[in-house]
């Protein structure tokens, strides 16, 4: 089969399409015949080894993940002993980044618990935008903020794909008072998507504009925690789900004494890969939910896909296709 190797970190230049050995599912397996996967803040990471924490969790030295690839969407082609919930032919949609990655190949082994039925309504390539960036926004808006219909919602980072998903989730719970926050040249896919207001990044600093809101999810992470007090309504909620890493150090640490001391809530995401995506897969066959979707390429053009990310050029999630949907 083919895949994108990663022997080395470096730039996504190093990343080669190669021919390796289908891997074969063990117990508790299922071996996916992939259709698409798309990028993630993990997969550019994996390529730099950058920030420190991901080589100290993938390999100090050489990375020992072989395949990058958090998402993945496909088709099951076989199952391991012990595997109760799928059989082949069953359409897969999941968040790999809990056991292993390994999406950016044209099949991938994966717990049977770590998939979960792909949207009917959706083809495999759609649904590959899903599932990473999508269990992130809803578990940062229900499991952590608790949303309301009557609250004021602010998305920071709000053209990728956390932020193009989250507002749909919020618009469809009643929330009617979303403002994003991203760069200027992405607002008009941010509006389409649902944002009541944009904010562009380079001009305004959301954090003093004196407005307040009762949630504010970040994606992006830049700033020291006490600032983001500044844009939170008493009792309110801000957490993030990425970005710096001092910055995410900042907000888990300091977080809990300066949410007592204020009155409101500093979290940072500790996220369930795949939990929620039953609740997403309802949203979308119910026409609710549908992924914004940046552009398209094949397996070989993954480096200039990661180079497009890192630029922070996307608006949405930027889909590899991998295989026939």
């Amino acid at each position: 089969m083919k895949a994108v190797l990663l022997t080395r970190y470096g730039s996504p230049e190093d990343l080669e399409v190669r021919d390796v050995p289908r891997p074969e599912p063990g117990p508790g397996q299922v071996l996916i015949r992939v259709a698409a996967s798309s990028v993630n803040d993990w997969d550019a990471s994996l390529a730099s080894g950058k920030p420190f924490y991901v080589r100290a969790l993938c390999g100090l030295r050489a990375p020992r993940v072989r395949i990058p690839g958090v998402d993945v969407a496909g088709t099951v082609e076989a199952a391991g002993e012990r595997v109760t919930r799928w059989q082949p032919g069953d359409r897969v949609f999941g968040d790999l980044s809990g056991c292993g990655f390994g999406a950016f190949a044209e099949h991938v082994c994966a717990p049977q618990d770590a998939v979960a039925a792909a949207p009917e309504t959706l083809s495999l390539e759609q649904a590959a935008a899903l599932p990473h960036a999508a269990a992130l926004a809803y578990q940062a808006l229900f499991d952590v903020a608790g949303l309301r219909p009557e609250h004021r919602l602010l998305v920071n980072g709000a053209g990728g794909g956390v932020g193009t998903l989250a507002v749909q989730m919020a618009r469809d719970l009643g929330v009617r008072d979303v403002v994003g926050v991203d760069h200027g040249d992405k607002h008009v896919r941010m509006r389409a998507a649902g944002y009541a207001d944009c904010l562009d990044h380079r001009l305004v600093d959301f954090t003093r504009t004196g407005e307040r809101h009762d949630v504010v999810l970040d994606a992006r992470t830049t700033r020291a925690a006490h600032a983001y007090l500044r844009a939170l309504r008493p009792g309110g909620t801000y957490v993030t789900v990425g970005g710096h890493t001092d910055k995410l150090l900042q907000v888990g640490l300091l977080g809990p004494l300066l949410g007592r001391a204020s009155g409101r809530r500093l979290r940072v995401l500790g996220l369930k890969p795949s939990g929620g995506l039953d609740a997403v897969r309802a949203l979308c066959d119910a026409g609710r939910l549908a992924p914004v979707l940046d552009s398209t390429v094949p397996l070989a053009q993954v480096p200039a896909a990661l180079r497009r990310f890192g630029d922070g050029l996307h608006t949405g999630k930027i889909v590899i296709a991998v295989g026939a949907g």
